[in-house]
C-alpha cells in the first residue's frame, strides 16, 4: 500500500483526471509532500482544475517531466485548497522548486496561466 511519503522525494507526478464520460485524462505535475498529504498547484481554469470540480476521484504514479509513468497509479481524492492554507503550501512549493520554478511560473505568467489553486490529494 502506498503513502504520501512514497512520493516525497519525487519531483513530479503523473495526475489522472476523469472528464464526465469516465475517459482519463493523464498530466505531470509538481508535488509537494506535507504532512502525509500530497499538493498540487494549477491554474484555476485549467482543464486538470475544471475536472476536479466535477470529480474529485483522480490516481497518481511517479513520473517524469513528460510524464512518462515510473511506477504504478494509485488511486486518490482530491480537493481544492483555500486561504491561509493555500498560501502557506504555494510558499512551499516555490521554495521546493526555486529558481526553476520561479522561470516557469514567469512564462506561464506570460502565456496567461497562474497556478494559483492549491489541490490537495489523499491516497485512498
Amino acid at each position: 500500500m502506498a503513502s504520501a511519503e512514497d512520493f516525497s522525494n519525487l519531483k513530479y507526478i503523473s495526475l489522472i483526471t476523469f472528464r464526465k464520460s469516465g475517459v482519463p485524462v493523464p498530466t505531470p505535475v509538481w508535488l509537494m509532500e506535507d504532512e502525509g498529504v500530497i499538493y498540487v498547484r494549477t491554474d484555476p481554469r485549467s482543464g486538470k482544475a475544471k475536472r476536479l470540480r466535477k470529480i474529485q476521484r483522480v490516481r497518481i504514479a511517479p513520473s517524469d517531466a513528460r510524464g512518462k509513468t515510473l511506477g504504478p497509479y494509485v488511486e486518490a481524492n482530491a480537493r481544492f485548497v483555500e486561504g491561509e492554507d493555500a498560501q502557506r503550501i504555494g510558499l512551499l512549493i516555490k521554495r521546493r522548486y526555486g529558481t526553476i520554478g520561479a522561470i516557469v511560473d514567469f512564462f506561464n505568467g506570460l502565456r496567461g496561466n497562474h497556478p494559483t489553486a492549491v489541490i490537495e490529494i489523499k491516497l485512498a
